[in-house]
C-alpha cells in the first residue's frame, strides 16, 4: 500500500537512507504485510459478499489464539519493542511490525526536510473515497517528529494544529513532508505538508518539547 524512493524529485542526486525501518520479507515483517493485506480484503468484500465470513472468522482467530498463546509477556515484549531500532518498527505511521501502519516511508533531504511517498487504502477512509481527518493529524504527528530527528533536537508533541484545505484522495500517491523551523530552549517549532497531485490537502504546524519518556527495562 505504499511506495517510496531514495531519489530526490527537486533536483537534489544524493540518495539518503531512509529515516525509518526497512521491511523485511520474511519473519513478523511478512507476517505484518499479510495481515495488512486481510484488513483490507474485508473492508473491500463488505457483508455482501459471497465469502463465507463464519469460516474467515474462525480462521482468524485460530491464528490470534496462535499467537497469543507463543508471545511473551506484555512487559517483556515492551522492553524488546524499544531495543535497538525502537519506535521505528513498531509505530503505527512507519512501522513494518504493525499492521496499523500503511506504513509510510520517509527520507531525508540535502536541504533539512524529510519526505515520503504514500498510497492509501480503505482502511484509512474517512469522507467518501478520501482519507480521515484524523489519519492524515496521525501521518503528520509522526512526520513532524521524524522531521525533528533529522534536522535537529526533537522532543515530544505539545500542540498541533491542522488545516485541511481540500479532501485527501485515497489511492493516489501522497507526497508527506516535514521540516523543522525553529529551535528556543526546549520549544522546537516543525512544519509539514500531506499534498497530492502538486497540490497541498493538509498542512500542520507543530510545537515540540525537548522531553522524552525512559524506555521500558
Amino acid at each position: 500500500m505504499s511506495t517510496g524512493s531514495d531519489t530526490r524529485t527537486d533536483g537534489e542526486t544524493a540518495a539518503r537512507p531512509p529515516l525509518v525501518a526497512e521491511a523485511h520479507d520474511t519473519g513478523l515483517d511478512a507476517a505484518v504485510a499479510a495481515a495488512r493485506r486481510v484488513i483490507a480484503a474485508l473492508l473491500l468484500a463488505g457483508d455482501r459478499s459471497d465469502a463465507d465470513m463464519s469460516c474467515v472468522a474462525k480462521q482468524l482467530h485460530a491464528v490470534a489464539d496462535h499467537l497469543e498463546e507463543h508471545a511473551p509477556a506484555r512487559e517483556e515484549r515492551l522492553v524488546d519493542m524499544w531495543n535497538g531500532e525502537g519506535v521505528t518498527r513498531h509505530d503505527p505511521v512507519t512501522g513494518p511490525e504493525n499492521a496499523l501502519a500503511p506504513p509510510l516511508k520517509l527520507y531525508g533531504r540535502d536541504d533539512g526536510a524529510i519526505e515520503g511517498t504514500v498510497t492509501l487504502g480503505l482502511p484509512y477512509q474517512g469522507p467518501p473515497g478520501h482519507v480521515h481527518g484524523g489519519i492524515s493529524a496521525l501521518l503528520l504527528d509522526h512526520t513532524l517528529g521524524v522531521a525533528n530527528h533529522w534536522g535537529g533536537p526533537s522532543g515530544m508533541t505539545a500542540e498541533l494544529t491542522l488545516r485541511y484545505h481540500r479532501p485527501t484522495p485515497l489511492f493516489e500517491p501522497l507526497t508527506v513532508t516535514g521540516r523543522q523551523v525553529h529551535v528556543d530552549g526546549a520549544k522546537i517549532r516543525t512544519v509539514g505538508t500531506i499534498s497530492a497531485g502538486g497540490q497541498d490537502c493538509v498542512s500542520a504546524e507543530g510545537l515540540f518539547i525537548a522531553k522524552h519518556l525512559a524506555r521500558p527495562r
